[in-house]
């Protein structure tokens, strides 16, 4: 069962959605169902202020051309049987399969999986403990490389559907990491013609003078608070949708 918080328990109930409704936007697409995806923002905390991974879009995408975001993707089939070095905690986990059709363990591991995946085609870094090397061409993406998913170091820290009547809906997961969690680097991943442009590292503080969507500036802020309250994988997760032409933040 879902939990609301009361404006007397977290005033940043408000203060976010509000940001997200005042965000001027065309909702006359036909409606369509979302997508479930996932993002990763992976997090250096070894300075006096916490600095995040973002990648710049290629300006020829038609979907948030030259914007700065965190790697990400939609989930896919086989992210729920990529091989796994580490579970996801358990308080994630049960976050993960809240408010989901047909919620199970191998669904909230897809959602992680896919955030880990996508960041490593993006970018080229992959979070994970080194195993065994599989024979190019006959293996996942991770076996490839030699490393599986460590699933046990990701963190859930918000939730956003995208409203309705937009050309592209996601219902996006998520993630953050600490950097020290990048076992695996591949050069050359990101450049002029690849999806990410270039990659910059930025303290969590100075983030909002790039270019970015609005729903990637409120995940920023619940991270930095999240970072504030200790980064602990028991925090609640804030999950935010339109509804009667508002956006609500609810909890999970």
């Amino acid at each position: 069962m879902m939990n609301r918080m009361s404006d007397s328990s977290d005033p940043r109930q408000h203060e976010f959605a509000q940001l997200l409704t005042r965000v001027t936007r065309s909702l006359t697409h036909p409606n369509q169902r979302w997508r479930d995806a996932a993002t990763l923002i992976l997090v250096d905390r070894t300075g006096t202020t916490p600095k995040v991974l973002l990648g710049r879009r290629h300006a020829g995408h038609k979907f948030l051309p030259g914007r700065f975001v965190f790697p990400g993707g939609r989930v896919e089939r086989n992210d729920r049987n990529a091989p796994l070095a580490t579970i996801l905690q358990a308080d994630v986990e049960a976050r993960l399969m809240k408010r989901v059709r047909n919620p199970s363990p191998a669904k909230a591991r897809a959602f992680a999986v896919a955030a880990i995946r996508e960041t490593f085609e993006e970018t080229g870094l992959l979070i994970g403990a080194k195993q065994a090397r599989a024979p190019e061409g006959r293996a996942t993406i991770f076996e490839e490389a030699g490393v599986y998913p460590d699933l046990a170091s990701m963190h859930f820290i918000a939730r956003a559907i995208t409203p309705p009547g937009r050309p592209r809906r996601y219902d996006t997961r998520f993630f953050a990491a600490d950097a020290q969690a990048v076992v695996h680097r591949i050069e050359g991943v990101v450049g002029p013609d690849a999806e990410l442009v270039e990659l910059v590292w930025l303290p969590i503080t100075d983030v909002e003078q790039l270019e970015m969507p609005t729903i990637t500036k409120v995940a920023l802020r619940e991270l930095e608070a999240r970072t504030a309250a200790g980064f602990r994988y028991d925090l609640p997760v804030p999950f935010y949708r339109m509804l009667h032409g508002k956006f609500v933040r609810e909890v999970l």
